[in-house]
């Protein structure tokens, strides 16, 4: 299944609905959500606040993101096997994460990488991206 491509400037027509969003879902500053942060790192974001995120986002801008969306988007054309083994993510995987998140820093990718670790690259951008994705999908 292809990738849909988001450019730039879709990126930043969506950001400021984003970063406002995810600043209500994490109670932070809108300040503080930049494109390229780690929401789990650098804005404590925990797994349950990625369902809030999202659910807000979907009403924000109706549409639909399904579950599971930003690694399967990562996995591209790879079947599971090939993307990730016991829980790791193979070198091949580990490929298509850094071209599909192209927006984290190279040095967040850490080699060897657990699958449950994945979420820990998730940047606002990636969101708006997902956005983006949705959009277009919806038409």
């Amino acid at each position: 299944m292809a990738t849909i491509q988001v450019t730039q400037e879709e990126i930043d027509k969506v950001f400021p609905v984003v970063a406002e969003t995810m600043a209500d879902a994490l109670g932070c500053d809108v300040e503080d959500v930049k494109p390229d942060v780690s929401l789990i790192e650098d804005l404590d974001a925990e797994s349950i606040d990625f369902l809030d995120m999202v659910f807000r986002l979907e009403r924000a801008f109706k549409i639909k993101i399904p579950r599971g969306k930003i690694v399967e988007n990562a996995r591209g054309d790879l079947t599971e096997a090939e993307f990730e083994q016991k829980g790791t993510v193979t070198e091949g995987g580990l490929a298509q994460l850094k071209a599909y998140l192209s927006e984290v820093p190279p040095e967040r990718f850490r080699s060897p990488m657990k699958v449950a670790d994945i979420p820990r690259l998730f940047t606002p951008e990636t969101f708006c991206k997902l956005v983006v994705q949705a959009q277009k999908a919806a038409g």
